[in-house]
C-alpha cells in the first residue's frame, strides 16, 4: 500500500492540527446514510422522511422570522431559514473542528439545495402540494427576477450543484479519514 510521501504529508500536517479524528465507522455510517438520502431525494417523491419534514419546519420557520426585517423579504424567508440553520450548525462544528459532526451538517446544507431546487422547479407548474397560504415562494422569487421561464434549468443547475458538493464533501471526509487512519489503528 503507499503512503503519502512525507513532504506532502506535512503540508497537510498543519490543516488537520486540532480537528477531530474520523472514526472508520463513522465514515461508513455518513457515506451509506448519505447513499441513502441522494436516492430518496433524487427518485420517486424525492422526499427525504424525516429530514425533509425538519426542513420544511425550518423553512416556514423563516418566513416571519425574516419577514420581521421586511415584507419583501418575507417570501425569501423561507429558503432563507432552511439554509441558515443548517450553516450555522456547519459553523458551530467547523469552529470546534469536529470533523464528521461538520462534514454531516454541510451533507445537511446541501441536501436543502436538492429540496429547494425541486421547489423552484415546480415555479410554473406549481403542482407540488404547499403548507401556509398556498402562494408559491419561487413563482414569486422568480417572477421577481424576470427568471420564472427559467425555473427547470435553474432548479437542475443548483441540484446538480448540490449532488456534487455533497460528493465532494464526502470525499473530504474519507480523505481526512484517511490521512488520521493510522495514528488511531484505524483500517
Amino acid at each position: 500500500m503507499s503512503r503519502i510521501p512525507a513532504e506532502v504529508e506535512h503540508l497537510f500536517a498543519t490543516e488537520r492540527a486540532g480537528w477531530t479524528r474520523v472514526s472508520g465507522t463513522a465514515l461508513a455510517a455518513i457515506v451509506l446514510g448519505t447513499l441513502w438520502v441522494l436516492w430518496q431525494a433524487l427518485s420517486g417523491e424525492q422526499w427525504v422522511p424525516l429530514l425533509d419534514g425538519a426542513n420544511l419546519l425550518f423553512h416556514e420557520a423563516g418566513h416571519p422570522l425574516f419577514g420581521i426585517f421586511s415584507e419583501r423579504l418575507t417570501v425569501y424567508g423561507g429558503t432563507l431559514g432552511q439554509l441558515v440553520f443548517p450553516a450555522v450548525v456547519l459553523w458551530h462544528f467547523w469552529r470546534r473542528r469536529e470533523s464528521a459532526s461538520a462534514g454531516v451538517a454541510a451533507l445537511w446544507l446541501l441536501e436543502n439545495g436538492l429540496n429547494i431546487g425541486r421547489y423552484m422547479a415546480d415555479a410554473r407548474a406549481q403542482l407540488l402540494p404547499l403548507v401556509g397560504n398556498g402562494e408559491h415562494d419561487w413563482t414569486e422569487i422568480l417572477g421577481r427576477w424576470g427568471m420564472l421561464q427559467h425555473d427547470t434549468l435553474l432548479a437542475g443547475l443548483l441540484r446538480g450543484s448540490c449532488v456534487l458538493g455533497m460528493l465532494l464533501a464526502l470525499a473530504v471526509l474519507v480523505y481526512a479519514w484517511h490521512l488520521r487512519r493510522d495514528e488511531a489503528g484505524d483500517v
